[in-house]
């Protein structure tokens, strides 16, 4: 079940849970996980939305990409930023939305973290909009990623799909 577009809105519209006022310091000094969320700036409500849902589901996870501002014309300061970013959190997440999949900066990201993250440590995190196009799928055999479910035994949460595979496992933290 791929995550919905406008749950990600509805998610994004709901006070954040105080769990993401950690700092990606505090994170790191607890040694909790850490994740880059690659998007679009246009999709900066689903991306909140994204990271309420993650933390609403129990998660100790810092998405550190809401600091960042890129400028049409990229420059090597932009790029170096980055890629440190991409590098010092844990994984990286690419929220695939047609914004996401038009946007350069969100390419080129995705393309370093293939160079250097482990490809364990990269998920991308479809979506599908009302009239039911799916977002994301061109990346689903070469990466594993975070979808929604529910099942009977649980209701709702994340589960992680390995690449170019249907079947997921439940998943209680990265």
């Amino acid at each position: 079940m791929t995550i919905l577009i406008s749950d990600l809105r509805e998610a994004a519209s709901r006070t954040p849970a105080p769990a993401m006022e950690q700092s990606f310091f505090e994170k790191l000094t607890h040694k909790k996980q850490t994740a880059f969320l690659c998007h679009s700036h246009k999709d900066s409500d689903l991306a909140n939305g994204l990271q309420t849902l993650i933390v609403e589901d129990g998660w100790s996870l810092s998405i550190d990409c809401q600091s960042i501002e890129l400028p049409d014309k990229p420059s090597q300061v932009d790029t170096d930023i980055l890629k440190n970013k991409i590098i010092e959190n844990s994984w990286f997440l690419f929220l695939a939305t047609p914004n996401s999949l038009n946007s350069k900066w969100c390419s080129w990201s995705i393309g370093y973290a293939d160079a250097k993250k482990d490809h364990s440590k990269i998920l991308i995190v479809p979506t599908k909009d009302q009239e039911g196009d799916e977002f994301g799928c061109e990346y689903r055999r070469l990466y594993s990623r975070l979808d929604t479910g529910s099942s009977m035994v649980k209701l709702s949460g994340f589960a992680l799909y390995e690449a170019d595979s249907e079947s997921g496992t439940w998943i209680n933290k990265l």
